[in-house]
């Protein structure tokens, strides 16, 4: 087993509208959208603060936008990346529109990009766009959604781009991100978390802010989504990010791929899938 400072972990949120109910057949309106992820931010913020936890938020510009003072708040601890600009539409243009703008509103220089729902886009775009990496890979199935078995599990280089895939177990490929944590017990999440760790020395998670808001009146939103919110799913994250903390640093994805490159031979390999 490596010694702790070996492990890292990186954290991640997606700061987005709350859209999820309209792809259940709800009409959400904006500032509901909004208010929401609002809310959740107001939960989790201190809870990170508490646990001194480097963290990363891709961040849509719009959202930004509208809450400019929180993301500066944000950027004082954490790393900002794009999640494009709107959660729910999306133009090529606005890779590059929304590093523009979320670098003058946040005072940081946008290295990260993480595509909405993980959908696929032009690898060459994100790198055009000033990109160092593209954390837009969830390298498992899920039905409906994508199918990416075949992909690489882990970080690995695509020309100038470096790809950070979500973590998942080596051999059955179960997701760690967001919807597993919700659903699964806390148990077999750790056991599941030190699997990983073990085998390629740091956990790639994400989750989304709007998750520790109260959800039960999103009845058109399936249960296995909103079964865990609010106040219950901040105990459940604190303990488990209690845990890493005691096996492993937490750091940005910034941080992570810049050690990569330093030490990375000029024509790395392009990707591994074990």
């Amino acid at each position: 087993m490596h010694s702790k400072d070996l492990y890292r972990v990186l954290l991640s949120f997606d700061l987005e509208e709350f859209d999820l109910p309209n792809e259940y057949g709800a009409a959400l309106p904006m500032s509901r959208q909004l208010a929401v992820t609002a809310q959740g931010m107001k939960i989790l913020e201190p809870a990170l603060s508490g646990l001194s936890l480097s963290a990363t938020f891709f961040t849509t510009a719009f959202y930004a936008q509208q809450h400019p003072a929180q993301l500066q708040q944000l950027a004082g601890k954490h790393e900002i990346a794009s999640h494009t600009f709107h959660h729910s539409s999306f133009t090529e243009d606005d890779i590059g529109h929304s590093r523009q703008i979320l670098s003058a509103i946040s005072g940081q220089a946008i290295t990260g990009f993480r595509m909405p729902r993980l959908a696929p886009v032009s690898k060459a775009l994100i790198a055009a766009a000033g990109y160092r990496y593209d954390a837009s890979l969830n390298p498992t199935w899920l039905p409906g959604r994508y199918n990416q078995l075949s992909s690489s599990r882990t970080i690995y280089r695509e020309g100038d781009l470096w790809i950070v895939p979500s973590s998942v177990t080596p051999r059955l490929r179960i997701p760690l991100f967001w919807l597993a944590f919700k659903n699964l017990p806390l148990w077999f999440i750790k056991k599941c978390s030190l699997d990983v760790l073990e085998k390629d020395g740091y956990l790639s998670l994400y989750f989304h802010p709007w998750e520790f808001a109260p959800l039960g009146d999103f009845k058109d939103t399936p249960f296995y989504i909103r079964r865990l919110c609010g106040q219950p799913m901040l105990k459940k994250l604190v303990a488990y990010l209690d845990w890493l903390k005691a096996i492993a640093v937490f750091e940005t994805m910034d941080s992570f791929t810049r050690r990569r490159e330093a030490a990375t031979p000029a024509n790395p390999p392009t990707g591994n899938r074990a």
